[in-house]
């Protein structure tokens, strides 16, 4: 009897395994997992905005749903360009990413020569271009469209991706200007897509000595930009001693610290936080994460960080298992965009790195980044849907007409004489 009872929890592990590795082997896995993550992520995000501010809402508006109200309508944009972006076949991508980049650049150009200015319907201030009753912020477009437009000039170099001269032009000059264009107004969006550059390049196999180089540029870039606005070197030397600098940019820090430290293990409960009452700035937006902390303690940050860590799962398995050239590298781009975006805000947050001003992605408010991510991850959907034994089993089920133009198309017949995972 003893013996017995002693080796049941390994066995139930080892079900438990068996299970998991069962789950994973159906054909479209990649899909519901991406699915799953992506929409507990949108629900907590809508949660949070409404809990982080429903004070001041109500403080300015009179109506504690003012605020959530707007992102609940951006969330329902976003859902609907993801559904958009599901079903567009791969060659529209590979389209859309020159003319994405040159309209991203000319925007950020006029953010560059008039950082604020402009009256009526057109106006500008900071890192955003008011359209009349529309603000949005065009930094995030450029993270999608550099994703599209490198991962095609990556693709069309082919084999000889090992050789600079075919690198050098023209991707790296058109990625310097794109870098030095966002870099100028948003350092922190500029990390995200020499993020989204080295991912694609590593994904592509490009030679070591030519990624080492590369990286060396960026590193000086990042630090000569970083040094020619005041405020940036600030927030970096703020950062090793945030209480030396309590009245400026340690403050929001400080007071991100004191929600963490209040939430405990389980949190004061959803709603509850104190931080918000006008003590934490931006708690709705870059510094969500610690009223997370705050209100549903380590176990709620810990649900959050799982579910980021399973979307970044499915999307590099996208990556591997999908059979097109630029399926792969635009889905380990993607995926690369959103782990390293997620990991600079949630690390700015608890002191591991300085703050950069990046929304934590899917959960903090802000409309632009939102419709942004929720495209890019339809367009990895698009994708996961293309993995050559997902492919079989939808095409096997046949759907109905009806289900096929509400929701996705069926995706291409996969290659017989490719093997998983291979270009």
């Amino acid at each position: 009897m003893t013996t017995s009872a002693a080796k049941t929890p390994g066995w139930m592990g080892f079900r438990g395994l068996g299970a998991l590795r069962g789950l994973l082997s159906r054909p479209l896995a990649s899909y519901y997992l991406l699915l799953a993550s992506t929409g507990l992520l949108l629900v907590i995000g809508l949660v949070m905005v409404f809990s982080a501010t429903m004070v001041r809402a109500y403080e300015i508006h009179g109506n504690a749903f003012a605020s959530i109200s707007k992102q609940t309508i951006w969330a329902l944009v976003g859902l609907f360009a993801f559904w958009v972006a599901q079903r567009l076949p791969v060659r529209t991508y590979q389209k859309l990413g020159r003319p994405m980049l040159v309209v991203g650049c000319l925007l950020m150009a006029v953010l560059m020569i008039f950082p604020s200015s402009g009256s009526g319907a057109l106006r500008t201030e900071g890192l955003w271009i008011d359209l009349g009753p529309v603000q949005f912020q065009p930094s995030e477009l450029m993270k999608f469209a550099f994703l599209l437009w490198a991962a095609g000039v990556l693709v069309k170099a082919g084999p000889k991706i090992g050789l600079w001269r075919e690198l050098a032009v023209p991707l790296f000059p058109v990625a310097a200007v794109v870098f030095l264009l966002v870099g100028y107004s948003d350092l922190g969006s500029m990390l995200c897509l020499v993020a989204i550059f080295f991912g694609l390049m590593w994904t592509a196999g490009v030679r070591l000595r030519i990624f080492a180089g590369m990286l060396a540029m960026a590193l000086a870039g990042v630090a000569v930009l970083a040094g020619v606005a005041s405020y940036r070197m600030e927030r970096i030397v703020s950062f090793g001693s945030p209480q030396d600098y309590a009245n400026g940019w340690g403050y929001q820090v400080i007071q991100g610290y004191y929600a963490i430290a209040d939430g405990g293990w389980f949190g004061v409960g959803l709603g509850e936080s104190r931080q918000k009452w006008d003590w934490l700035p931006n708690g709705h937006n870059d510094f969500i994460f610690a009223l997370i902390a705050e209100e549903l303690g380590v176990v709620g940050c810990a649900v959050v960080l799982v579910l980021f860590m399973v979307l970044a799962y499915s999307g590099f398995r996208i990556a591997y298992r999908v059979q097109d050239p630029f399926r792969r590298l635009a889905a380990a781009g993607l995926t690369v965009w959103i782990s390293v975006q997620a990991i600079i805000n949630i690390g700015g947050v608890i002191g591991l790195l300085p703050i950069t001003g990046l929304p934590l992605p899917l959960i903090s408010d802000g409309g632009t980044a939102l419709v942004v991510v929720l495209a890019a991850i339809g367009m990895l959907a698009s994708f996961a849907r293309a993995e050559p034994d997902a492919a079989r089993a939808l095409r096997a089920r046949n759907p109905r007409r009806v289900v096929r133009v509400l929701w996705a198309p069926l995706p291409p017949r996969p290659s017989s004489n490719r093997k998983r995972g291979t270009s």
